[in-house]
């Protein structure tokens, strides 16, 4: 959307790189493949050389056996070139960062967990590059997700309503709540470039949700022009009704020919204050991947498919966004009507 130069990229990226606790004498390895965007890789090369580390570009193979490749979800088991090659592997896990600018990413492959065992840190980095330079995360964004996890871990019930008729009540036992705050700086981290956010993994939920006109589809990138109704049980989607954009779903669980398309995966709450609900309206679909809508401030985030508490892999990965819901933990509301509650 704005004309940015190398330096400007270059800074940027140093500035991303320098959260991530690059030291001089650590290993970078700057990932990509070749539909990977060349200025990213250059700035990254040139960040972590600025911060002292011994660099290595490394350009695999693209694709994904995702039976589904043009939704770019994320959620199959990350490229071919890199599971099926060892020394790929090998690689990632004998560097102290890795910098992925691949499309698909490894944010759900089992493979990122055997990379991070090693003490890998990983930061995944895939939107349009003033849509980086906006969200670029600040340190303290790290202690207040951390407050949201903290709570989710001492609470039992979590619960979403809005004025549209949502009102979910979502068991929080075993849910693993984790957090997103844009840089990896812990051995053994994932991350997202850009991303503030609380989320968990939980098992049960129950009641219904009711997208509204201008919540956001993802990975379709596109805003729900008329309310949708999706009847849950049990974790589990059990009926979805409304106009084109609930046949679209139905459809869509259904062409996945997949066990888990209607199961709920993660759901949380965004806190990136600098996060443009309209950017999805303003790019081209292939020129961002969402993460103003995922991430933004007061949201409520929640998605289908893929479970790794439960140990559930799958390819059918939706994240929709929504606005102007009421999130309260035990009680103790979070968000309030879309807006982030001051605790």
């Amino acid at each position: 959307m704005f004309d940015l130069s190398s330096a400007d990229l270059l800074d940027a990226f140093t500035r991303e790189l320098q959260l991530c606790k690059v030291r001089e004498g650590e290993h970078v390895v700057v990932l990509s493949e070749p539909g990977s965007r060349g200025d990213y890789v250059a700035a990254a090369f040139g960040a972590a050389k600025a911060c002292g580390a011994h660099v290595i570009a490394a350009t695999v193979p693209g694709g994904s056996p995702a039976p589904m490749p043009s939704t770019h979800t994320g959620a199959g088991p990350g490229l071919l070139s890199v599971l099926n090659d060892s020394a790929a592997q090998d690689l990632l896990k004998s560097a102290d960062l890795v910098v992925d600018l691949t499309r698909e990413g490894f944010i759900h492959a089992p493979v990122q967990q055997e990379i991070r065992r090693a003490g890998t840190r990983i930061i995944f980095i895939c939107d349009a590059p003033d849509v980086l330079i906006r969200n670029l995360p600040k340190a303290n964004d790290k202690a207040e997700v951390q407050e949201g996890v903290d709570l989710l871990e001492r609470s039992s019930v979590m619960r979403v309503t809005s004025a549209a008729g949502t009102d979910l009540t979502v068991q929080l036992a075993g849910s693993k709540p984790e957090f997103q705050c844009g840089f990896a700086d812990d051995p053994g981290r994932w991350d997202h470039w850009p991303s503030t956010m609380v989320l968990c993994w939980p098992e049960i939920s129950d009641g219904q949700i009711v997208l509204d006109e201008g919540d956001i589809l993802l990975p379709f990138k596109e805003y729900v022009s008329s309310p949708v109704t999706l009847e849950v049980s049990d974790g589990h989607i059990e009926k979805v009704s409304g106009g084109a954009q609930a046949r679209m779903l139905s459809t869509f669980f259904d062409d996945a020919q997949d066990r888990w398309a209607r199961s709920l995966s993660h759901m949380g709450w965004g806190l990136m204050r600098t996060a443009d609900w309209f950017a999805t309206a303003m790019y081209g679909k292939d020129e961002l991947m969402g993460m103003d809508a995922r991430a933004f401030a007061g949201n409520f985030l929640w998605s289908t498919g893929p479970h790794p508490v439960l140990g559930r892999e799958s390819y059918a990965h939706l994240d929709i966004a929504m606005r102007g819901c009421t999130v309260s933990v035990d009680g103790t509301e979070v968000v309030t009507a879309g807006t982030l509650t001051d605790r």
